[in-house]
């Protein structure tokens, strides 16, 4: 919730105390990019688990799976890098970039906080609360949702991945040991798998809360991401 360093912070910047810049510019890049990485990744590892129809004639001639296998392979690696160009910035950007990362589980008060922002999504209660970054509830969801699952996606993604190059480099002593601790392939495809599907439900109610904020909360939250200046309305 808003505080005197919020205001202080907010007058440094030359703006009203209801202005606030909240999100800096590598982290609304890498947002959208992940956003756009996320939406790929999910249409052809499905496709890979669930294959088109075969076309008639030589499979070389058409090369379709060839071609969805590369398009989840390169967003794959830039899904990767982006995690970890992210976890670069948490460490040199401002005190909003390292909330996803790194949360007060031992904080009485905001586990209340996150009480109350459950009841508010359930329509239980109806005052919102203002908050800069990401409200306690929705960071919550975002760290056990995303963060963790974007690493466990990219551990198992890669893991498959050097498996099917075969042993041998850099990969496999990077990653060759994911699919034997997962128990073989088929388990670490089901865990690939459910992983992918989670992570989309996820982003399902994370649009849907940040049109919901948006309207109901009297701040803004979709345009904060892409301005990166949070706007009170009252």
């Amino acid at each position: 919730m808003l505080s005197q360093h919020d205001i202080q912070e907010a007058e440094r910047h030359g703006r009203q105390v209801y202005s606030v810049y909240v999100f800096e510019a590598p982290l609304r890049v890498w947002h959208w990019v992940n956003a756009l990485l996320m939406v790929i990744l999910a249409v052809t590892g499905y496709l890979i688990g669930k294959p088109p129809p075969t076309l008639a004639g030589e499979a070389a001639d058409h090369y379709v799976m060839g071609y969805i296998r590369f398009i989840h392979f390169s967003a794959s690696y830039l899904f990767a890098i982006g995690l970890l160009a992210r976890l670069y910035w948490a460490f040199v950007g401002n005190r909003h970039a390292r909330q996803i990362f790194l949360l007060p589980f031992t904080d009485k008060e905001w586990w209340k906080e996150v009480i109350y922002e459950l009841r508010w999504y359930l329509f239980l209660e109806h005052t919102p609360k203002k908050y800069l970054g990401h409200n306690p509830m929705a960071l919550l969801m975002m760290f056990f949702f995303f963060t963790v699952f974007a690493f466990g996606m990219t551990l198992t993604g890669f893991g498959l991945f050097v498996e099917f190059r075969g042993a041998g480099g850099i990969g496999d002593w990077l990653f060759g040991w994911v699919v034997p601790l997962l128990g073989g392939s088929q388990q670490t495809h089901a865990w690939h798998r459910l992983g992918m599907w989670l992570m989309m439900s996820f982003a399902v109610l994370h649009i849907y809360a940040a049109i919901r904020e948006e309207v109901l909360s009297k701040h803004s939250l979709i345009s904060t991401m892409i301005s990166g200046w949070r706007m009170f309305k009252d």
